[in-house]
């Protein structure tokens, strides 16, 4: 992407933490939630339904990528009254993934630069005291998880695009001891390559989303070898063929790689999972398809069901059928699960953390986060923030709240792409984002430094 210098026409409203919340506005439903970013701002709320979106086809296919700005000096992202955003990196080549040791420390997979980068911070700051890099030679590594959970692991493990490996580690390492283990391989790597992992709660099995080889199963064929009713018999529901065999689905494995399953299917690309603390649900956040317009279909939050399947390549949010795919899969329609939490189509969302800290107000505890990477395929554009899933008792209430934004600086360009969210040891929230390749802290009150 190119950067663009002319960051001085850039309203400095949008540079500078925002102290404007809508938080007694209305929840934005319908056609009235499908707005751009010139409408976000902390606080505002969107309740997007099923039965809210529109029909294929009704605006056309855009092509509408970011150019990418510098940085503008002492620019900050946008937050609610009472937060503030600290710098804690930046130059960082492809930041994504960001996962908490148990000491604290911050592992970030470094995708582009194939490596582990480590940053540890000092006590209630952004400033790092150390800083390095863990483990380099990866492919495209995306997915961090320390096993066993909880505040003794043994070893890291890092889902490159082709691979899972584990390196051996104790508990402050700042750099792997030893050569990478491989613990699955044979991934198919093109097109969607992020791989996420997370470890159920109780460490007994190993998750791995893998997203699909094509925007909507173009080259799979209309059926696998050997027929369509064979495949049925041996395939879990909604499963791919072809060059779509294995992908678009969650995969389980035991923690030494073997005993590979799946979990579920039709996950167009789960970019981004979490364990649901409060009930040990798995969550996905997933990018849905593309080229049937600005508002549809939406991307989506979801807990994920065993043996549920979702929808791709024929089917999407419900019984909606891809007029690209119209009648091949009369077998699979009202069999798609409905996902939790609709966001807005084209947002791009990579991933997910659930708000488990003591620093913010009692009312964030056990929400979600979301990082929203930005829409291409948007006439208008959408996401390029972090937004907030409301919770009640453990269940999502399908609303959602813009947390932080600011990153767009025009309808052209943008300064910051969110990528990765996890809360610290200390309940600060902890974004990257890999359009100028920073981290950020975000803290609320004084506890920030």
């Amino acid at each position: 992407m190119i950067r663009i210098a002319s960051v001085t026409a850039i309203p400095i409203s949008i540079l500078i933490a925002s102290s404007a919340f809508a938080a007694d506005q209305p929840v934005l439903k319908g056609p009235a939630a499908f707005g751009d970013w010139r409408a976000d701002k902390p606080g505002v709320r969107r309740l997007i339904k099923p039965e809210d979106l529109p029909k294929p086809y009704v605006t056309k296919s855009a092509s509408n990528s970011a150019g990418l700005a510098d940085m503008p000096t002492g620019a900050k992202p946008q937050l609610p009254p009472g937060f503030s955003a600290e710098l804690i990196a930046s130059g960082i080549d492809n930041p994504r993934v960001v996962r908490v040791a148990p000491n604290g420390d911050l592992f970030v997979a470094d995708s582009e630069a194939n490596q582990i980068r480590v940053y540890r911070l000092a006590e209630g700051s952004a400033k790092p005291v150390e800083n390095g890099v863990f483990a380099g030679n990866l492919n495209q590594p995306y997915g961090i998880a320390f096993y066993p959970p909880g505040d003794d692991p043994q070893w890291v493990y890092v889902a490159n695009s082709d691979s899972i490996v584990r390196f051996a580690y104790r508990k402050g390492d700042l750099k792997a001891s030893g050569e990478p283990e491989t613990i699955v391989d044979n991934i198919p790597s093109n097109h969607h390559w992020t791989r996420d992992i997370v470890f159920s709660r109780d460490g007994k099995t190993l998750y791995l989303s893998v997203g699909s080889g094509s925007n909507v199963a173009e080259d799979m064929g209309k059926a696998p070898d050997g027929g369509l009713d064979a495949w049925l018999k041996s395939k879990p529901l909604g499963a791919t063929w072809g060059s779509e065999d294995g992908r678009a689905d969650v995969l389980a494995f035991d923690p030494d790689g073997k005993n590979g399953r799946i979990v579920a299917t039709g996950l167009r690309n789960c970019s981004g999972m979490t364990i649901q603390p409060a009930t040990g649900a798995l969550w996905c956040v997933v990018n849905e398809r593309d080229a049937l317009g600005d508002n549809v279909p939406s991307e989506y939050a979801t807990s994920i069901r065993e043996g549920a399947f979702y929808g791709w390549p024929w089917y999407y949010i419900g019984n909606h059928e891809d007029p690209r795919h119209k009648g091949e899969r009369p077998d699979l329609a009202g069999k798609a699960t409905i996902p939790d939490v609709l966001m807005q189509a084209h947002s791009a969302p990579l991933n997910i953390a659930f708000y488990t800290g003591k620093d913010f107000p009692q009312e964030y505890q056990g929400d979600a986060f979301v990082a929203l990477h930005g829409s291409w395929n948007r006439g208008n554009r959408t996401g390029y923030k972090v937004v907030r899933l409301l919770f009640k008792d453990g269940k999502p209430t399908g609303e959602y709240e813009d947390f932080m934004t600011g990153f767009v600086v025009s309808n052209g360009e943008v300064w910051g792409r969110p990528v990765g969210v996890a809360v610290a040891n200390d309940g600060a929230l902890i974004v990257t984002e890999d359009g100028n390749g920073t981290i950020w802290r975000i803290t609320h009150g004084n506890s920030h430094s």
